[in-house]
């Protein structure tokens, strides 16, 4: 085992896939000498050299055309977005042919993409830098979408992503920047689509990713002494381990799924919608989402946090789906 900060662990599996498979290459703006905005290629340009490590232009459409390109030759390419909201200068070159070439050609050609992006609220960026896009990355078919809450699992699902023969986008949550955590050594990989029960229960089921995951066990256990709740952090949204939530469902009962990005059209409205549809006689009382405010993030510390659930606002939402 060894301390890693959320950089480290990710930058450390690129380095051991790009060792591992020379076909692997990291590119994206500031990569190359700078070493990325977040750290992320620190090093590896000097290790792999620049044929493997290299700047882009400061165009995201430009670097998911050069990802969907060089997955379609053969490579396993892992490019960075700076930033989850830059998605909207690339959709093009990511939705109508990255996610779809695989299905257009008949399986002829595969898409071994990865594209690694910070998300997320809690560090006073504004609208423009705050986004958690998630939803619109699950609606579009053949796009997988990874998001961690764990050092571990950042490291061992972006090598898992690297190996995927899919595009897959892992997004990590920018005020999880400076966490740290024992990580294990060697070629340790978690399979995409695996939920992981971070806390056993008996009486409702949360569901939380990414930072909510955190802040998601920090509410189940304040309110203990009071009722027992479990905690399922998915990992993976796309695919999505539907089969752990229905089993904690089916014997609690209740279901509560927290998430930072708007409720409407949400990631927890198709939890719901799932659960409804596969464990409808297991609910004692409705499904609810605790989500973020319809609103784009403010810039002043408390009106970020007034629309981002924090665990107080966690706290009452399950108090209010146990009390039926």
């Amino acid at each position: 085992m060894q301390r890693l900060k959320l950089i480290q662990a990710l930058r450390e599996a690129v380095d051991e896939e790009m060792t591992r498979d020379s076909r692997v290459c990291l590119f994206g703006e500031d990569i190359g000498n700078y070493g990325g905005v977040w750290g992320l290629s620190v090093g590896l340009k000097k290790k792999y050299g620049k044929r493997r490590v290299f700047d882009t232009p400061l165009s995201e459409s430009a670097i998911m055309g050069t990802a969907v390109g060089a997955a379609m030759v053969g490579m396993r390419p892992v490019a960075e977005l700076q930033y989850v909201d830059f998605i909207t200068e690339c959709l093009d070159p990511l939705m109508n042919h990255g996610a779809k070439l695989r299905f257009m050609s008949g399986g002829q050609v595969k898409l071994p993409m990865t594209i690694v992006a910070s998300c997320g609220a809690g560090t006073c960026e504004a609208a423009h830098h705050s986004k958690s896009l998630e939803a619109w990355l699950m609606h579009e078919p053949g796009m997988k979408v990874v998001m961690p809450s764990t050092i571990t699992d950042l490291k061992g699902l972006l090598k898992s992503a690297i190996r995927d023969d899919n595009p897959v986008f892992v997004l990590w949550h920018k005020a999880m920047f400076d966490l740290s955590d024992y990580v294990p050594n060697g070629d340790c990989t978690i399979p995409l689509g695996e939920a992981a029960v971070r806390r056993e229960g008996t009486d409702l089921t949360l569901v939380a990713y990414s930072l909510m995951a955190h802040r998601a066990l920090d509410a189940a256990e304040r309110v203990a002494p009071r009722c027992s709740v479990e905690v399922i952090d998915p990992r993976t949204l796309n695919p999505f381990d539907l089969a752990t939530v229905l089993n904690s469902v089916r014997k609690t009962g209740r279901l509560l799924v927290v998430h930072e990005s708007p409720g409407r059209c949400g990631v927890g409205a198709d939890i719901v919608r799932q659960v409804v549809e596969h464990a409808f006689s297991s609910l004692k009382t409705a499904p609810r989402v605790l989500a973020g405010a319809d609103l784009p993030i403010p810039f002043a510390k408390p009106l970020e946090n007034a629309c981002v659930p924090q665990t107080d606002d966690i706290v009452k939402a399950i108090e209010a789906a146990i009390a039926n």
